[in-house]
């Protein structure tokens, strides 16, 4: 996704960057999460998102919709208070108020999903995958590829095991539904 499909100016992404630190920090603190209004345009688009939190590069949460019926800026809010409190990989390891400054904080814009009938065919740091079978998920963001370096294979197959706990090869069967997706990447 370019920023002629979401419109989005460099002043609308620090924007949604405070938003989602603001919201980062009440979530984590406790404290009344700000209420946001935004009258331009570009902040009150619907589409999904994804809010990832890092802390030196480890992950420190991760949440995110597809799709929205609220408009992008809120989305961001409640993202990001999702992801710094409700990650559940990070239970027993929730961020901190010490290490609230160390957070950095990336925000992938989405593109509508597009179901796919060839998944071997995706571009590989381009392309988002989600995957659902039988009532299980699993979605790795775009970005995923590039840093683990994985093949076009090894990216479906991580993503149907260890996502949505399916056969590492289940992305091949035609009753596995893979769509694709694509980001705008903020960090």
């Amino acid at each position: 996704m370019d920023n002629s499909e979401t419109g989005l100016n460099e002043k609308n992404k620090q924007i949604l960057l405070e938003i989602a630190r603001t919201s980062v920090r009440a979530a984590v603190t406790g404290s009344p999460a700000s209420t946001i209004e935004c009258q331009d345009e570009e902040l009150k688009t619907l589409c999904g998102c994804f809010v990832t939190l890092k802390n030196a590069k480890d992950l420190r949460g991760c949440i995110g919709q597809f799709v929205s019926e609220k408009p992008l800026h809120q989305l961001v809010c409640e993202m990001a208070a999702s992801s710094a409190t409700h990650d559940s990989r990070f239970f027993s390891n929730p961020i901190t108020a010490d290490e609230l400054d160390e957070i950095d904080i990336e925000l992938s814009v989405l593109s509508p999903l597009e179901k796919t009938d060839d998944p071997g065919g995706l571009r590989l740091g381009i392309d988002g995958i989600y995957i659902v079978r039988a009532g299980r998920t699993g979605c790795f963001l775009p970005q995923v590829a590039t840093e683990t370096g994985w093949t076009t294979e090894e990216f479906l197959s991580y993503c149907c095991e260890h996502k949505a706990g399916l056969e590492p090869d289940a992305w091949k069967d035609p009753k596995t539904e893979v769509y694709l997706f694509t980001a705008e990447v903020y960090p």
